[in-house]
């Protein structure tokens, strides 16, 4: 399969089994595992194997069962979301309903690859979250002045973390109501 991302179904998410999983095994492992389609879903930017794990479970918890699409550095995301892979067969891209952005990212920074999402007409409306765990008043006026919908800052709570991420789904994917 030629994609390194995965689409995943929230109720198929796991990591392999050994608890040593770099982010590049865990990627490598959900292309072969998850194929991935055109349909509408949450891509997830996140290069933290066990961060990716917690939103999974968090958004299955909250009953999200749309398609996840995982990107481990901002290079990957900038792929899915710009559609520059030769396999892509009608170059158009994959259009998430939500992207949840971490900023602190290996390849391309999270700030930057917002900033290219939100002057790009193809990307302008999909709503981003940064979802981060930085406090830093820099960051946080960075996002915004960069066009992010909304900043969350990760809780190192597991509970307080499922309610923020099912809070999350529920506005964006529930209440919100999308551009055409």
């Amino acid at each position: 399969m030629p994609f390194k991302y995965a689409t995943q179904s929230i109720t198929e998410s796991r990591l392999p089994g050994d608890a040593e999983s770099s982010v590049c095994r865990y990627s490598e492992y959900a292309a072969r595992r998850f194929p991935i389609d055109n349909l509408d879903g949450i891509l997830l930017v996140e290069d933290n194997p066990a961060d990716v794990e917690l939103t999974m479970r968090a958004l299955r918890s909250a009953g999200v069962s749309v398609p996840v699409r995982v990107a481990i550095d901002g290079a990957e995301a900038h792929e899915i979301l710009f559609a520059q892979r030769s396999s892509d067969v009608d170059g158009a891209g994959w259009r998430p309903m939500l992207v949840l952005l971490d900023l602190k990212l290996p390849k391309i920074g999270g700030l930057e690859l917002l900033e290219e999402m939100k002057v790009d007409e193809r990307t302008r409306t999909i709503p981003t979250i940064v979802f981060s765990s930085s406090r830093e008043v820099a960051d946080i006026a960075g996002a915004y002045r960069r066009g992010a919908n909304s900043y969350v800052v990760k809780p190192v709570d597991y509970e307080r973390f499922q309610a923020t991420v099912a809070q999350v789904a529920q506005y964006w994917m529930g209440l919100n109501e999308r551009p055409g």
